[in-house]
């Protein structure tokens, strides 16, 4: 059950956000085998100077279409990640001509403890997920 986080530089028009929102979801579903319909994903727009993405030392260099997924998720191999990782950017450069070099990731993990879905319950702990 991630909990997706994507932040960009403002300027894409909707339907280019539908779609990268669209790729991450089918790529996830596919690579870290999550059920259909467990999306759950916010897009944040920024102005450019609320971005500060640098290279790490690496020799990246970034554009304005850079964008950052921070995943909260229970914990996935090592392997599901990549796969994941390397998936989403060729789907996103190939689709959307994203640069490789423009896309981050963050994954955090947690423990079934860690959700709420509503209604003040945790749904792995009482059964109803």
């Amino acid at each position: 059950m991630p909990l997706m986080r994507v932040d960009v530089i403002k300027g894409h028009d909707q339907k280019y956000l539908k779609k990268l929102l669209d790729i991450a979801y089918e790529t996830q579903v596919e690579t870290l085998a999550t059920p259909e319909n467990d999306r759950y994903q916010i897009l944040t727009q920024h102005e450019k100077f609320e971005m500060q993405i640098r290279d790490t030392g690496l020799g990246i260099e970034r554009t304005d279409n850079v964008v950052v997924f921070n995943l909260v998720t229970r914990p996935r191999s090592t392997k599901a990640k990549q796969v994941f990782y390397s998936k989403i950017v060729e789907r996103l450069n190939n689709e959307l001509g994203i640069r490789k070099e423009d896309i981050m990731f963050s994954l955090v993990p947690n423990n079934d403890d860690d959700w709420s879905f509503g209604n003040g319950e945790a749904q792995f702990l009482n059964g109803k997920l």
